[in-house]
């Protein structure tokens, strides 16, 4: 590596987001670390994670469509109240087409197990699942990409001076390069766009 100008990327200091509540509802682990689905819209994954600003935190909430690993909504804000992740969800919702097989996984954390967020996802005919209390591998494909935006974002750069410029510099990255472009090895090293694009393709092949 050091031949070749050849360094490695390290994620900048941790801020807790995920906190717990001691009363929240036992729910089961349905995903059970079943990362690999046979189709779209079958089982979303959720998680928040920071990002440094001048300004201060900056909260980032996504849902990763666990199929092809496509973020199918997201939201940022300086706080970590339920209507960040819920905002998620509901953009999420509105990007896809789903039906009652759905299942939403994510760890434990306040947000999710909050009744709005739980009423929600009950009325849209939902599944819950959620990780095991402070098993972070339960929920590995959200919690790789936070580790992943956030390197690949702002690493060896200056802090962004405002929330908002985090803000934009995060958007663009998750729509035009995360979704559309970054090849995943897990979906055969294509970008979640072009899997999805190839999905369907087979599918009104074979309806033909």
């Amino acid at each position: 590596m050091r031949e070749n100008g050849i360094r490695a990327r390290f994620p900048r200091r941790s801020c807790t987001t995920t906190i717990r509540d001691a009363s929240d509802p036992v729910t089961e682990n349905i995903l059970n670390r079943q990362f690999t689905v046979d189709a779209p819209n079958k089982v979303w994954v959720g998680d928040i994670t920071y990002i440094q600003t001048r300004e201060g935190w900056l909260y980032l909430a996504v849902m990763i469509d666990l199929f092809s690993r496509r973020v199918v909504g997201w939201s940022m804000a300086d706080h970590l109240r339920t209507e960040l992740p819920l905002a998620a969800l509901e953009m999420a919702i509105g990007n896809r087409k789903i039906d009652s097989d759905l299942i939403h996984h994510s760890d434990r954390g306040c947000q999710y197990t909050s009744d709005v967020y739980q009423k929600i996802l009950r009325r849209r005919g939902i599944t819950s699942s959620m990780s095991r209390a402070g098993n972070c591998h339960d929920n590995a494909v959200a919690e790789s990409f936070n580790g992943t935006a956030k390197t690949e974002l702002f690493f060896d750069l200056p802090i962004p001076a405002t929330r908002e410029a985090a803000r934009v510099e995060i958007e663009d990255y998750i729509e035009l390069f995360y979704n559309r472009e970054r090849r995943h090895s897990t979906i055969g090293y294509l970008s979640p766009v072009e899997f999805e694009a190839r999905y369907h393709q087979r599918v009104a092949t074979m309806a033909a």
